[in-house]
């Protein structure tokens, strides 16, 4: 088969760029291992709800409609929402169809998708960055007698044996999922790194309309300081309740949770966790004030201050002196470790050579370096601070899709 441009994944970053190829008359296909939002379908578990708030659900094309712009959409709205605008946008979905490998040739790549190859011009990756959970080489050093776990093989506590539960990471899934299963009945330790503090409402506006309003999402990658650093934050500490709680470490805190400090190794059978948990809790409170400061003069300077209520701020981080570093994990006090570790993408079919020592992919904004027409998207800070979420593909997708007609208009 011959095509002008090949997208793989048909999640939102890949029906977002179809929609900018439609629009640039660029014929294509779109190639999904499984059905439209398949990683939200067979991937996440049901209670998941997304960060950002409705109103901010944004594509090409297709603005929140819905009754409730102030809500968090929960998983199985969001692949009925995908769905619709795969048909909104007559996305050339090859369901089912699984790539096994793509390679470049004198004029284009070749792509070998099931027992098909096709040929094209021009390839777009939007297989995601979360394809794989990323565990930590000490996970070989848990004894066998614990259940382990991570958040794209977790559904529900009903799977997890009775006991206590080591919850590692605490970024918005590890106290998304710490508070689930501690209200399931089971004990839940936490253990706490490098976290991003926000709260969920702010001055009676949600933290995302802040985060928008002050330009900070809308900050270019190449204007970001350290980008390689950005790319690697944790998703921010927030939960997408029905009832916008702040759910944070004093939030869970006061329901019983136990912290601890980042799991350094474990050694013999035994957790050993890092001293430092009061640091790296400060470090975060303090961040987190910086931006609130931000907001603050921002609001200021708008003109907006009679408008919402008056500035505040919010406790600092309560962490108890005589939180352990050890756990011993042979005891049968921890029968489940949970790695919320973060995820990495998986480009294991790329045979092409783009990948850093680590690796990533080498681009520029979404530009395959020493690849041309390839193109990656849907990773975190891609061409924005907003490229991590889903209305980031809006901006993304139009760069790149622009990028990718003057491309093939040179090589005409």
């Amino acid at each position: 088969m011959q095509t002008t441009a090949v997208v793989i994944g048909a999640g939102h970053a890949g029906l977002a760029m179809s929609r900018r190829l439609t629009e640039r008359s660029i014929d294509h296909v779109v190639l999904e291992r499984g059905e439209v939002a398949n990683s939200w379908r067979t991937q996440r578990w049901p209670s998941l709800r997304l960060l950002t708030p409705n109103w901010q659900t944004r594509l090409p094309g297709h603005d929140y409609a819905g009754d409730d712009p102030d809500g968090y959409m929960p998983v199985a709205e969001v692949v009925a929402t995908l769905t619709r605008y795969a048909r909104l946008v007559c996305a050339p979905v090859r369901t089912a169809t699984t790539v096994h490998a793509v390679r470049a040739l004198s004029r284009g790549f070749e792509i070998q998708a099931n027992d098909d190859l096709l040929h094209a011009r021009a390839v777009v990756l939007a297989t995601g960055a979360c394809s794989q959970p990323a565990i930590p080489g000490i996970a070989d050093a848990v004894p066998e007698s614990i259940t382990m776990l991570t958040p794209l093989t977790y559904r529900d506590p009903g799977q997890l044996p009775e006991g206590g539960v080591l919850v590692v990471g605490a970024s918005a899934t590890g106290i998304q999922l710490a508070g689930e299963i501690h209200r399931s009945g089971r004990p839940v330790t936490l253990a706490v790194g490098e976290h991003v503090r926000l709260p969920r409402t702010y001055r009676g506006r949600d933290i995302f309309w802040w985060l928008e309003a002050t330009g900070l999402l809308a900050e270019r990658y190449d204007q970001i300081d350290d980008l390689t650093r950005a790319r690697h934050l944790p998703s921010p500490q927030l939960t997408g309740t029905p009832e916008a709680i702040t759910t944070d470490l004093n939030a869970l805190t006061a329901q019983g949770i136990r912290m601890v400090g980042r799991l350094g190794r474990v050694a013999d059978g035994v957790a050993q966790f890092s001293g430092s948990l009061a640091n790296t809790c400060a470090l975060a409170d303090l961040k987190m004030n910086r931006f609130l400061n931000r907001a603050d003069e921002w609001a200021t300077a708008s003109g907006l201050d009679d408008e919402l209520p008056l500035p505040h701020r919010f406790a600092p981080t309560h962490v108890d002196p005589r939180a352990p570093l050890e756990l011993d994990l042979t005891t049968g006090e921890i029968t489940t470790v949970l790695w919320a570790t973060g995820f990495r993408p998986d480009h294991s079919w790329l045979d092409i050579p783009v990948r850093d020592r680590t690796g990533h992919l080498r681009h520029d904004g979404g530009v395959v370096t020493r690849a041309p027409g390839l193109y990656v998207l849907g990773m975190p800070v891609l061409r924005t601070r907003a490229s991590t979420y889903i209305h980031g593909a809006g901006t993304d997708s139009e760069a790149l899709a622009d990028h990718l007609h003057s491309f093939l208009s040179r090589r005409r």
